[in-house]
């Protein structure tokens, strides 16, 4: 077996089709013949054949236990592959309907595809289904390989006739030009060898469609895409940032921008592998140095050229995993490179139908595997490209909140809305009106901690901003107020009052109240500028927080109407943007409110 080459780029390319149209068995004959499996595989492989000790070629790629037992393909199964005129991913995907999500997943990261057709079933309906995701997906190069012609005596006439229908049908789902390869293998015939039996075919093997079809590039290959995963401090002169390129290249000098901020700044050092190079390309894991201290963190990204997408509204075609049906009722966290962040779906679209994969249908719901065109709005803005320009930046996966479980995969559409905050011109608050941001919680939640970091970071940057505290505020304006319920309320009144006033004159309110009533707080959003922070602790974290010991006399008695103790907190069931503090750290909250504010264009 020939050593692989540890440094070359891959292609990927995934194998799909019905079942028992022997996929496995392709790709075993195609290692084989190439010499890619080792003897002592070939050895297990023909004892556990059974029969003479033949050799199984499905059983080189069916590597789940129960795929062996089952005879069928499960999981995604990848092997490498690699020649003298290039490097491969080989992705073998499943066949059965209920693993139609393994086939998406599969497929969204391929650069060509292998659709197998038997010869004597004909275009399955399956086989449509995998025909429709590869379109979906402009995979920009397919081979549809007709399998089984020792089973039809090599007769040209029924490759033809199955030829016929796949032709229609691409036409219809407009799947362009597919590479039509009739096989046997079996017999390993067009597989990598040409070996008579079909004398009128004269086109490519399946090892040629491998090596020698070339592969669209993706348009925006010039523009940098660097999604931040890590900060690496070594120590306190020395802060890189690291993650891999998934578009375009970095040369040292290049000057570039970070998003969300907009801020710019030159390269200063780029490591690959632990040393110092001179530039980095796609793919590349890489660490830079920046010439500026700039205030970054993962999910954040550095770019240059031209700017990805910035929107929190987008349309995406998702293909639900999950068991439990997708509706526009719960909430979901999207990952997408190394930002996450929480959404929900604002519309479905339509649905593919799943007879015919041509007609839409109107639901409200999606169940496991379908697919479907859905309006989806995230918490915090996301940037992106198109899926048919970068598939990296293009596509995401869908995270249950409840379980943690992926239960879909996406790719965003072009016919997005672009929504782009200013990030090259100097930001101007509006004169006339500014915002409130009024951060509600239970007591030691963090509300006054971020509300006071914010606040100096704004200052700091020339920003008309101001803070009103809930203790102090009380000690200044509310000192007759006790904690009852009617003057909970009437001190929330008051607090309302003197932060419109405020922001009446172009400044950015930070509020910190407990506020522990759902209606109030709705009545307040109906200014428009007022924006519901709800900031998240459980009370074990709060009472964890609690140097003054306030929760511990209010569980003995010593403390009346203390909320989440003794008076209820009504949580916020739509709130503007959300901080979890049990996960984030006071400068991620930070960094949340201050895209959220970029976004909305207050600053």
């Amino acid at each position: 077996m020939k050593k692989k080459d540890n440094n070359s780029n891959y292609t990927t390319i995934v194998v799909a089709g019905s079942v028992d149209d022997g996929k496995s068995t392709l790709i075993g004959r195609l290692l084989f013949d190439s010499g890619q499996v080792y003897e002592d595989q070939v050895e297990a492989v023909k004892m556990a054949g059974g029969i003479n000790g033949e050799i199984d070629f499905s059983l080189f790629t069916d590597g789940l236990s129960s795929e062996r037992e089952q005879k069928i393909t499960i999981d995604v199964a990848y092997r490498y592959f690699f020649t003298k005129n290039g490097h491969f991913i080989i992705a073998d995907v499943p066949g059965h309907e209920q693993y139609t999500r393994n086939m998406f997943t599969g497929a969204s990261k391929a650069d060509r595809a292998i659709i197998l057709v038997d010869v004597r079933k004909g275009l399955s309906e399956q086989t449509k289904r995998h025909l429709f995701i590869l379109a979906l997906l402009r995979i920009p190069s397919i081979a549809i390989v007709i399998n089984k012609m020792d089973l039809v005596n090599y007769n040209e006439k029924e490759f033809i006739k199955v030829k016929r229908q796949c032709v229609s049908f691409c036409k219809k789902i407009r799947l362009n030009g597919p590479l039509f390869i009739p096989v046997s293998s079996i017999s390993g015939d067009m597989v990598v060898r040409k070996k008579g039996n079909m004398p009128w075919y004269k086109g490519k093997t399946v090892l040629d469609f491998f090596e020698k079809m070339k592969i669209s590039p993706e348009n925006n290959t010039k523009n940098l895409r660097l999604p931040i995963q890590l900060v690496v401090r070594g120590n306190q002169y020395f802060r890189g940032y690291a993650g891999t390129i998934e578009a375009g290249e970095v040369l040292t000098g290049d000057k570039v921008m970070v998003l969300p901020s907009g801020e710019k700044t030159v390269i200063e050092k780029i490591f690959v592998s632990g040393s110092i190079s001179p530039s980095a390309t796609k793919k590349q894991s890489v660490l830079v140095l920046l010439k500026d201290n700039i205030d970054i963190s993962r999910g954040d990204l550095l770019c240059k050229n031209k700017k990805p997408f910035i929107s929190n509204d987008f349309l995406a075609y998702i293909c639900w995993f999950g068991r439990e049906k997708m509706n526009n009722k719960s909430r979901y966290f999207l990952k997408h490179t190394t930002h996450t962040t929480s959404f929900f779906v604002k519309n479905i679209e339509y649905v593919i139908n799943k007879n015919n994969f041509l007609a839409r249908q109107n639901k409200e719901s999606m169940n496991s595997n379908d697919i479907g065109l859905v309006r989806i709005r995230t918490q915090e803005p996301i940037y992106f490209d198109y899926f048919s320009e970068n598939k990296s930046m293009g596509s995401f996966i869908v995270i249950d909140e409840l379980t943690n479980n992926t239960v879909a995969g996406g790719v965003i559409t072009k016919n997005c809305p672009r929504k782009e905050p200013i990030l090259n011109e100097k930001r101007v608050l509006n004169e006339k009106h500014g915002a409130i941001l009024w951060f509600t919680g239970l007591s030691c939640s963090g509300k006054t901690t971020i509300s006071s970091r914010l606040f100096k970071n704004l200052k700091s940057k020339g920003i008309k901003v101001e803070s009103l505290d809930g203790d102090i505020f009380r000690k200044e304006l509310s000192l007759g107020f006790d904690y009852s319920k009617n003057d909970r309320v009437k001190n929330i009144k008051v607090a309302s009052y003197v932060a419109n006033k405020l922001s009446n004159h172009g400044i950015i309110v930070l509020a910190s109240f407990i506020s522990p009533y759902r209606k109030q707080r709705n009545d307040m959003k109906k200014n428009k500028n007022f924006f519901e922070i709800y900031v998240k602790a459980s009370i074990g974290t709060c009472k964890k927080r609690d140097v003054k010991g306030f929760y511990k006399k209010a569980q003995l008695g010593e403390i009346n109407n203390f909320t989440g103790i003794s008076h209820p907190y009504e949580e916020p069931l739509n709130p503007d943007l959300t901080l979890d503090t049990d996960q984030l750290s006071i400068e991620e909250s930070v960094k949340q409110i201050t895209n959220f504010l970029i976004f909305k264009k207050i600053i």
